[in-house]
């Protein structure tokens, strides 16, 4: 996986998007070592975060994709644990697409996007919403990185 994680980086902005996408989407992957790697060789912060959030949104909007589907089992079969998919339905129950923020929560937010899927939310709104979560969790992760390295 660190080969996989260096030849993203060596593709620059594109590889940061590409590794988001992956990262987004039902398939696990760390698209912040990506991150990581671009912001220690220089890379701009403005553009590593258009990237990684057009990405990550985009990987999240396959999981709403896969949801539309509206096949449970196939959701269960690409990794989505019934209990993971009960839990975000929990959480979303009567929120609608503007859920797709909570995207980049860990463990449940794949579960949210297919769960919004399932249930036809706005395509448009969800992936507004998802998009906006995405971005913030990303530039939390730039000012922290952007923080750690002014120490030293």
């Amino acid at each position: 996986m660190e080969t996989f994680t260096q030849l993203l980086a060596e593709w620059g902005y594109w590889g940061l998007l590409l590794s988001a996408l992956i990262a987004g989407s039902i398939v696990p992957f760390s698209s912040e070592a990506v991150l990581v790697v671009l912001l220690g060789v220089g890379a701009d912060p403005v553009l590593c975060l258009i990237a990684a959030s057009v990405g990550n949104t985009l990987g999240g909007m396959t999981c709403y994709w896969i949801g539309t589907l509206g096949r449970t089992e196939w959701i269960e079969r690409l990794g989505v644990k019934p209990r993971q998919l009960a839990r975000a339905r929990r959480f979303v129950a009567g929120r609608g697409a503007i859920m797709g923020f909570f995207g980049f929560l860990p463990a449940i937010g794949e579960a949210i996007a297919v769960l919004l899927g399932l249930m036809r939310a706005n395509p448009w709104i969800t992936a507004g919403a998802m998009g906006a979560g995405k971005a913030l969790r990303y530039a939390i992760i730039l000012l922290s990185y952007e923080g750690i390295i002014s120490l030293f």
